[in-house]
């Protein structure tokens, strides 16, 4: 009689297992790993020297099955970590374990423990990179790349380490001149919506019994707010689909962002601060490259991209084709006309004296420390200045309710 072949379940998904047990000198130590089995989790421990005593699946809830989006921070950190381990002589394989295992962001965690399970199989780490371009960027995988050729892995990891800690410091920088200045106008306009929408018709009911001729300024916001208060919604649903459409162009129209970025160059105080970010990001871009041994043509055609700007990025551009032409890099900087006098000279003397990677690296940190200083400045001017104009917004509403209390008071007491 024929009997139904036992069939094997089929392993899950890989899953977390919280385990304790014994190390090999018979300390207590507990932790969690990631496998597909709790055979497999078994197994892992004891690959590692660890004698499981208890081991049990990790329980999950909605909330943690929500992946969490892997920041440019996260990758900072992973470039740093890797580095510190390989120059204190772990091996990759190992170096990727402790780093997947020990960090808090799962998607990371399961990002991390693919590419540690690519390099085991054989794959160079440049190709197990390029299998996550929204996280390492051509620079990153080009920089890695250079280094596994060159057998100097660990240094070029290094200075990937110290180019995102300095370009995420950067970005915090500019963040921080911009938060200010937009957090106090959100608040400005919903405290006037409030006022415009809810206060001020009980002033106009109230104003209606006096029989008299209201202050000018007071009918125009009452007007105003008769407007806002049927409208409300067509404002805000306007607000919303500009917003939308706005970002939609800008993703799709590299012309937009160039005129974009262009007319924010100009604009006062923020216009010099995006001109030495953007600065500053050219110069350490290209000197982390050129000292990791890419060539200079290869490597502006990383650099356009990490500018940060639409405008610095065409300029890149132009400046590639220009040196794949034979021209020195000086002078192809020269004729775009966005580059200072000692930017172009910097880069001179380091094309002249074979340290161009130290000259740009110097120009680097004395742009990143002008942001630094132009962002504080930014900062203390904006302050008072924003009050004032809150003050103004805010008080220019409370003395256009008032205005008529105070005929109305002063009628009364002349009679």
């Amino acid at each position: 009689m024929a009997t139904k072949a036992a069939t094997a379940p089929k392993p899950d998904k890989a899953s977390i297992f919280t385990w304790e047990g014994t190390d090999r000198k018979g300390n207590r130590v507990k932790g969690e790993t990631r496998a597909a089995t709790i055979a497999l989790a078994r197994a892992d421990l004891r690959r590692q020297g660890i004698t499981p005593l208890k081991l049990r699946k990790k329980s999950t809830s909605i909330f943690s099955n929500r992946k969490q989006k892997i920041t440019t921070k996260d990758i900072a950190v992973f470039s740093r970590q890797l580095a510190t381990m390989m120059s204190a002589g772990v091996p990759m394989v190992q170096a990727f374990d402790i780093v997947g295992r020990g960090h808090n962001n799962p998607s990371m965690q399961e990002m991390v423990l693919s590419i540690k399970g690519d390099v085991e199989g054989g794959t160079s780490l440049t190709a197990s990179l390029r299998k996550h371009p929204l996280y390492f960027d051509d620079l990153f995988c080009n920089l890695v790349e250079a280094g596994e050729q060159a057998g100097v892995l660990e240094t070029l990891l290094d200075k990937i380490a110290t180019y995102k800690e300095k370009t995420e410091s950067l970005k915090g920088k500019i963040k921080k001149a911009l938060f200010y200045p937009v957090a106090v106008i959100v608040v400005a306009i919903v405290i006037t919506a409030i006022i415009m929408i809810f206060v001020i018709p009980q002033f106009k009911n109230l104003f209606s019994s006096f029989g008299a001729d209201l202050p000018m300024f007071t009918v125009v916001v009452m007007n105003i707010s008769d407007f806002v208060a049927a409208w409300w919604w067509a404002i805000l649903a306007a607000v919303v689909a500009s917003v939308f459409a706005m970002s939609n162009v800008w993703k799709r129209s590299p012309k937009f962002r160039e005129t974009l970025d262009r007319m924010l160059l100009k604009v006062p105080v923020i216009g010099a601060i995006m001109h030495k970010a953007a600065l500053a990001r050219f110069c350490r871009t290209t000197s982390t490259m050129f000292a990791a041994g890419v060539p200079l043509v290869e490597a502006l055609q990383s650099v356009a991209g990490a500018t940060g700007s639409a405008v610095y990025e065409k300029a890149v551009l132009i400046m590639r084709d220009d040196v794949a032409t034979g021209q020195s890099l000086q002078l192809a900087m020269r004729q775009q006309g966005l580059f200072p006098h000692m930017v172009i000279q910097m880069v001179s003397i380091g094309e002249e004296s074979g340290a161009l990677d130290d000259m740009l690296a110097k120009v680097a940190d004395f742009y990143e420390e002008e942001v630094d200083n132009a962002v504080d400045a930014l900062s203390s001017l904006l302050e008072p200045l924003i009050m004032v104009v809150l003050g103004t917004v805010v008080g220019g509403l409370v003395v256009a309710l008032y205005l008529p209390i105070f005929q109305l008071g002063a009628v009364v007491s002349g009679n």
